[in-house]
């Protein structure tokens, strides 16, 4: 699933793609296919945490402390191999009666380091700020956490082939490329094999145990929102508060998620398009959203033969503007660098804009992303079934379609074996806050009101035509008021029959060119997306 992470940059100006059985079952399965048993709590963690200064300058000035937790490479084997992972945290200032207790953070991914999160709390009123223990953490494979997983640190450079898989020696080089870069993963070892959402809930309970609480509150982001389904799944006694912003479906994980979201994606582009045409007088590219959208494509279609600066061709191209569709902030930024090629051909902003994603130069993320979505469920294994499905969800969603199952291509082919999708079921949950705008693209909102089904003592807060992705942090007075009322008492609005979202919340108003953030907290220096 081509999900964007959220990484948080706070500066101090802004201080103010398994089945398990259900809970209670003796067993589950793990992607190496073995059955084992389900012993609670986790066994082989580590029994404490030992805190000390971190590593990271941001971090420290927020004050937040670093730890490694110790825990099993494979939970069946609990007294083998182990491995760390890296935690962090800004502790409560509350008085002991106002502690509310730990928060666990993920911002998403898979793939995404999330030690960062620890510092979320100053997006809340001091009361909830203050009442929590905010952990941040990095899941098995990724940034500080060892091992750490990477297969070819050059996978996202320039002079890509064409996303386009036409003419046939194209798609074969995408194919023969895509081979490489699973085989180059085979050096990371056994922890290929154990690198599942359920490996990350279990890693969860790990830090709970060590942490030394009888419960734990989360918030995901994105792919996040699929570790909060999965960890409630398994241990919902220790689950107090649940906050779920953007929903994976999680019967669609994640072949079927991928396609369900480039039809989402090309959606938002075409609303990007039209409100571009709406600026005609600023970014002079098309009085309508169509003859904004030919200049895009006819642009694409030409680096093909003259790439921009020697290194932007088409697949670098749509890559540059890909986080358009993950969140209006962006809009202004990239319509003016989109403006700026289309009047001058200078290829250096482009050039900047592509390196500054976060996989140039790393894949780390990349590859934790492969590790996760390979092995979490079945992926067809022949080229044939790739073909027809993405031929045919093409014909609605030419824009991303080919460079999403590209970036996922590495499932054919990767190293460890997938095991079964795991069964999520809510029903021992505690009342959870699920979050999502209509027209998300990363997640589409039916993602959403499947976890509401499947969570029947969960609410739901919808915001009605929202094309941002993981929005609950944008300042919407709507959703915060919901959000507050929830992480400060446990409140929630009242759960409505059928399956419409329980709460409906305007939209905030689109940005302006000449602004720099549409309303409320915005994001350009605050929430960035790699």
């Amino acid at each position: 699933m081509r999900l964007r992470n959220l990484v948080f940059v706070i500066t101090p100006v802004l201080a103010m793609g398994l089945v398990a059985a259900p809970a209670g079952a003796e067993s589950v399965r793990h992607s190496s296919g073995a059955i084992h048993q389900r012993v609670d709590p986790t066994p082989g963690a580590a029994d404490t945490i030992s805190w000390s200064s971190c590593k990271s300058f941001a971090l420290r000035q927020w004050g937040a402390e670093c730890a490694k937790v110790a825990v099993p490479l494979d939970y069946g084997d609990p007294d083998g191999k182990m491995i760390k992972i890296a935690v962090s945290r800004v502790r409560h200032r509350s008085s002991a009666a106002k502690y509310q207790g730990a928060m666990l953070v993920n911002p998403g991914g898979p793939g995404a380091s999330g030690l960062s999160m620890a510092t979320i709390g100053a997006y809340f009123p001091n009361s909830i700020a203050a009442a929590y223990d905010w952990i941040g953490f990095d899941p098995r494979g990724i940034g500080r956490s060892k091992p750490v997983i990477r297969c070819q640190r050059d996978y996202f450079s320039f002079n890509r082939p064409d996303y386009y898989p036409r003419p046939k020696s194209v798609r074969k080089a995408w194919q023969a490329r895509s081979e490489k870069y699973a085989q180059r993963c085979r050096k990371n070892g056994p922890i290929l094999e154990h690198v599942t959402t359920v490996d990350s809930a279990r890693d969860m309970e790990s830090i709970r145990r060590a942490l030394g609480v009888d419960t734990i509150n989360f918030y995901g982001f994105s792919y996040g929102t699929y570790l909060g389904q999965v960890y409630s799944t398994l241990y919902p006694q220790r689950v107090r508060r649940l906050v779920l912003d953007s929903n994976v479906n999680p019967k669609r994980v994640f072949y079927r998620a991928n396609l369900d979201q480039d039809v989402s994606f090309q959606k938002v582009f075409e609303l990007w398009f039209d409100w571009i045409a709406r600026y005609d007088s600023t970014f002079g590219l098309g009085t309508t959203g169509a003859e904004v959208n030919r200049r895009f494509t006819a642009i694409q279609a030409s680096l093909a033969d003259k790439p921009a600066g020697g290194k932007i061709g088409p697949a670098e191209w749509i890559d540059v503007y890909q986080t358009a569709a993950y969140g209006t902030y962006t809009w202004i930024d990239l319509a003016s660098l989109f403006s700026r090629f289309a009047r001058t051909g200078k290829a250096k902003p482009l050039i900047r804009e592509f390196k500054s994603g976060g996989d140039f130069g790393d894949d780390n993320s990349f590859a934790v992303y492969n590790a996760v979505q390979c092995t979490d469920a079945p992926w067809p294994t022949r080229w044939r079934r790739w073909a027809k499905d993405n031929w045919a969800t093409y014909a609605k969603a030419p824009l991303e379609t080919w460079a999403n199952a590209w970036f996922n291509a590495p499932c054919l082919y990767w190293p460890a074996a997938a095991g079964p999708r795991f069964a999520v079921k809510g029903r021992e949950a505690p009342p959870a806050l699920l979050i999502s705008g209509k027209l998300d693209a990363a997640t589409p909102y039916q993602g959403s009101k499947t976890v509401r089904r499947l969570f029947p003592s969960s609410r739901l807060v919808a915001i009605k035509s929202e094309p941002s992705h993981a929005t609950s942090l944008d300042g919407n007075p709507c959703v915060s008021n919901v959000l507050n009322d929830y992480l400060s008492s446990g409140k929630l609005p009242k759960r409505r029959n059928g399956s419409k979202a329980d709460v409906t919340c305007k939209p905030l108003p689109l940005p302006q060119p000449g602004t720099r953030k549409r309303s409320g907290i915005g994001r350009p220096e605050a929430l960035e997306l790699s």
